[in-house]
């Protein structure tokens, strides 16, 4: 009796193992966070780096969150499972798990807790991590398309990309108003006296304006700093300050009445010269 039963649970152990390692193999990537939760900084101790690259080693094509995703990444996140690590309490140990979760925020798998005697930190989380990537490997990942999940968000992005080209019409229309008031307010300036500076025209200044724009080439890297990213060449010289907005992926350029924003695999530049809306592709790496 004793023996029938330990088959039974044994056989229902295999099976969902099975299970979970065919669920696995249908989702190409793994996106690993850039901040675990109980660590204060990004990548301390390099914990991030090496999940990444335990995934990698796994078999699992493993990309960093926020870093330049494959083309049909960007077009179907449900591609790709969203890793965490957590830490479980314990008193003389260090104790790690590793979960996946799917792009409905569905869990798919959670490892074995790995496990460190060490005292030191970085050591101690280092070596938990890969006792619970021991889970990992044994999945023997290998990836399976599947069309289901291929095909999950085509209507929502289509839907998406057309809610985000409107808000970038309300900015390029917020531009515009903004490039109007300037011109109206220069318009009613009193005359200058006799021997004071004449006052730029609205045409120098908006050529002087792209002229600075027009004169970028080459790789802008962009640095973070309040609200935003400051972008620089390769002098290093500030280029552009940028600020942050509402939207994914659209900065408004400090000191100038233009937008970047990213289209496909490119980052645009886009302003108005003399009622002419004008854009010039960057080359920006974040």
């Amino acid at each position: 009796m004793k023996t029938n039963f330990f088959s039974i649970i044994l056989t229902c152990f295999i099976v969902t193992s099975v299970f979970t390692q065919a669920k696995i193999n249908n989702y190409k990537y793994v996106i690993v966070p850039k901040k675990f939760d109980f660590l204060k900084e990004k990548d301390q101790y390099q914990l991030n780096s090496l999940t990444n690259f335990l995934f990698n080693k796994y078999g699992f094509e493993a990309v960093m969150e926020g870093s330049d995703y494959p083309k049909d990444l960007q077009i179907n996140r449900c591609l790709a499972l969203n890793s965490d690590v957590f830490k479980d309490s314990g008193m003389f140990r260090t104790k790690i798990k590793i979960e996946l979760k799917d792009c409905n925020d569905k869990l798919v798998f959670t490892s074995e807790i790995g496990e460190s005697r060490e005292k030191e930190y970085k050591t101690a989380y280092n070596l938990a991590l890969r006792d619970a990537f021991k889970s990992i490997e044994a999945l023997n990942y290998k990836y399976a398309s599947n069309k289901n999940i291929a095909s999950i968000i085509t209507t929502p992005q289509t839907q998406t990309n057309t809610e985000v080209s409107e808000e970038i019409q309300q900015l390029r229309q917020e531009i515009q108003n903004l490039k109007n008031e300037k011109q109206t307010e220069v318009a009613v300036v009193e005359p200058p006296k006799v021997g004071a500076p004449q006052p730029q025209p609205v045409s120098k200044i908006v050529s002087k304006e792209i002229t600075v724009i027009e004169g970028v080439s080459n790789v802008l890297y962009a640095q973070e700093i309040d609200n935003g990213f400051q972008l620089v060449d390769s002098s290093p010289k500030v280029v552009y300050r940028i600020k942050n907005t509402n939207l994914k992926d659209v900065f408004l350029v400090e000191g100038t009445s233009a937008i970047i924003y990213k289209k496909g695999d490119d980052w645009v530049l886009e302003y108005y010269s003399d009622n002419t809306l004008e854009q010039n592709t960057l080359n920006i790496k974040f």
